[in-house]
């Protein structure tokens, strides 16, 4: 049956598949959470991204890296360095990877990670690293080879998630305006290019140039123009900062933003509300299919089981491999009806596309 809100999917999943733990409904608004990431990542992918994106990658304050901030994405200037076959069986470990694809110096092995382990996929794995670079294995698309990547560390954009629920009987959960202040913070302190608020509640631009502090009237006209025009100064240390919220109820919706919508709004580069309609399609018609999407249901199923010690099988980290295939392949058959799930909260009258044109130039650009 349709379930007309997420309210109602987060009753059903609490009465089924998390009906053995404590707080069954909070269990429930928790996977939530994580299903916002994964379709972000998996949007990420049918972009053509993917190779280009680190997962927790601890991310610096600018001028700052004393102070880190772990985010779910963040986007790195990348070349494909080669490719090694599949090995016929067993987990493939960044060890044997490395060995494999004959790395040499300047990288450095790393150890104790599996791009496959029993049947799951770690999604971004990183195999070696440098002084200012590592290398991730991604599948192929046909999954018959593996891609090595070296991604600069020096990221050029990064998306971070936020999804908060509303407690049984709370009207509004006190929680999400702490969780708004801290995305902001995030995404107003890593980057070079700074916003001020003008005096007409207007937000301009500062940014360092050759000793020099500049001024622009508009924050959002001199982030298009140096990415537009290629003006590879301007975007030295840049960080395109994109947040994706969800959630009815706590963050209202695209058109009646609350409180902690507006600090969101004010502090990212982009702001994409990921509505109702598109979660619940989601977990309507992939993880809740009998039919169709069976394999993705059981590993939905399988990763909140209650069996101690097992690993993660559905996450943006860990993803069960036959369910990873059918993700890829629903998102690119599907983008442009999961693009119209995202609402573009800022900047005002751009679209999604314009969002994905922006991340493609910034990777184009030696800066």
């Amino acid at each position: 049956m349709p379930y007309q809100s997420i309210d109602a999917i987060q009753n059903m999943l609490s009465e089924t598949v998390f009906s053995h733990t404590a707080s069954s409904k909070k269990a429930a608004g928790r996977a939530l959470g994580t299903i916002v990431e994964i379709i972000s990542f998996y949007l990420i992918k049918a972009w053509g991204h993917e190779h280009k994106t680190a997962i927790e990658k601890p991310l610096p304050e600018y001028a700052n890296r004393e102070i880190m901030h772990n985010v779910e994405f963040t986007f790195h200037r990348s070349k494909y360095i080669g490719s090694i076959d599949v090995p016929s069986s067993g987990n493939i470990s960044s060890t044997k990877i490395f060995n494999l694809a004959n790395l040499q110096t300047p990288f450095r092995k790393v150890t104790s990670r599996n791009l496959i382990e029993k049947g799951i996929l770690k999604n971004a794995c990183t195999v070696a690293e440098s002084d200012f670079s590592f290398c991730n294995a991604y599948f192929s698309t046909d999954k018959n080879s593996i891609l090595i990547y070296e991604l600069s560390k020096a990221p050029y954009a990064m998306f971070e998630c936020k999804r908060v629920g509303i407690e049984e009987g709370m009207t509004k959960g006190p929680q999400t305006i702490e969780k708004a202040k801290q995305g902001a913070y995030v995404a107003r302190n890593v980057s070079s290019i700074q916003r001020i608020r003008l005096s007409d509640g207007r937000v301009g631009g500062a940014i360092e140039l050759d000793g020099n502090v500049d001024f622009f009237d508009d924050y959002t006209s001199l982030v298009e123009t140096a990415i537009f025009e290629h003006k590879t100064k301007m975007l030295k240390n840049f960080i395109l900062t994109v947040g994706i919220v969800s959630n009815h109820g706590n963050w209202f919706t695209s058109d009646d933003h609350n409180k902690e919508m507006k600090v969101l709004a004010q502090s990212y580069d982009w702001l994409l509300f990921l509505t109702d309609k598109g979660l619940a399609s989601f977990v309507q018609d992939i993880i809740h299919n009998d039919a169709a999407y069976k394999i993705v249901k059981d590993a939905f199923n399988k990763n909140y089981a209650k069996v101690k010690g097992e690993k993660t099988s559905f996450t943006k980290t860990n993803m069960d491999y036959e369910s990873d295939t059918i993700l890829t392949r629903y998102f690119v058959e599907n983008l442009k009806t999961i693009e119209s799930w995202f609402n573009v909260i800022a900047p005002a009258g751009r679209n999604i596309d314009e969002l994905n044109a922006m991340l493609t130039e910034l990777h184009k650009m030696e800066v």
